[in-house]
């Protein structure tokens, strides 16, 4: 395994993060215990996770994939071993069954969010704490431009009391550094300015999607990234499986997940199908599966702290590990540009 810092904390983390959002829909408690076992004896330290979990988000699920992460940790007593990160939601119409419908990050809410995490995880601390994404109105979940609201954005936070409050939390030690998810260069930049100012806790990390069908992060949050040392933890490495070529020519793999979740078509429109088939005959052609080809570019990105991959079956997940061993040549970045420049972000 190859470790990474977190961000500008002092925290070594694996450059292969363990997702964990199918536990609980798609994976009983016994595969997602499996799961751990393997990523664990295989140098995979770092977990992430979120209270919205599992995926897809519903009340009956809530907060069930950081169950099952709290009774591994008690049954294993490995808590110190792993790097452990969570997410506090915020508002959206798929959230309607948490706190009422009216998630924000606010004083109150990141209080209740975290101690209920804290809860399920059994643990005192996270290691990571996230707001998973903007209460504000701007561009994320597959939208790549920017529209201004019609009206301003109401009810929202101030962004100082979301970092005074995280910032005390630090220094109760019950989270260790704070992060930020499907966030926008503006927004990041704006929490930095913010805790600079103020003498608040630094956002550490963003964790944004990215991968060879979505690269929207290189343009603007890289350079924040590198300017700032702020760390990358890119989420749908795979495209939601498409890039593991298995949906390619209208298949419908039984059990996979957009099988099962048909309207998860962020990454099936017609040019990401394209782009993906000009990836996986470049996999093919180099002795790569698509999966490899994938995996191996995110992890050589040198602004990615790490690249959190899931999966739903023992073969994916070692698959997908053992990414971290494939190194890419010259000549087939080479060509993944040149498939880039054909279809650019198809699917943000």
């Amino acid at each position: 395994m190859i470790y990474n810092t977190l961000g500008s904390s002092d925290i070594q983390v694996s450059r292969i993060c363990l997702g964990t959002m199918t536990w609980g829909e798609q994976n009983t408690q016994a595969e997602a215990f499996e799961q751990m076992d393997y990523a664990l004896d295989n140098g995979v330290n770092f977990w992430d996770t979120a209270e919205l979990y599992a995926i897809p988000p519903r009340a009956e699920t809530y907060g069930k994939t950081e169950e099952f992460i709290g009774k591994w940790l008690a049954k294993t007593g490995k808590r110190d071993q792993i790097v452990l990160a969570s997410k506090i939601a915020g508002p959206s119409s798929f959230t309607q069954h948490i706190r009422g419908g009216k998630s924000r990050f606010n004083r109150q809410q990141i209080h209740e969010a975290l101690e209920g995490s804290l809860k399920r995880l059994g643990t005192d601390h996270l290691d990571l704490y996230q707001l998973h994404w903007p209460e504000r109105h701007t561009n994320f979940f597959g939208v790549l431009g920017f529209d201004a609201p019609e009206k301003d954005t109401v009810d929202m936070t101030d962004f100082e009391e979301t970092l005074e409050v995280l910032t005390e939390l630090v220094k109760a030690g019950k989270i260790r550094h704070i992060g930020l998810s499907n966030e926008t260069a503006w927004g990041t930049m704006k929490f930095l300015q913010i805790a600079e100012q103020k003498g608040l806790e630094k956002i550490i990390t963003v964790q944004n999607p990215y991968s060879l069908l979505n690269r929207s992060f290189e343009v603007g949050l890289s350079e924040v990234a590198y300017q700032e040392k702020i760390g990358l933890l890119a989420y749908s490495p795979l495209g939601f499986g498409v890039l593991s070529g298995k949906y390619l020519k209208g298949k419908k793999p039984e059990g996979a997940r957009i099988t099962l979740f048909p309207h998860y078509d962020r990454y099936s429109n017609d040019n990401a199908v394209k782009a993906t088939e000009l990836y996986a005959a470049l996999a093919n052609g180099n002795g790569l599966t698509p999966t490899q080809l994938a995996l191996a570019f995110v992890n050589s990105r040198s602004f990615v702290s790490a690249n959190i991959i899931g999966a739903t079956s023992m073969t994916q997940l070692q698959e997908n590990i053992d990414s971290i061993n494939i190194t890419l040549d010259a000549e087939t970045l080479h060509q993944i540009e040149r498939i880039h420049s054909q279809y650019t972000i198809p699917s943000p």
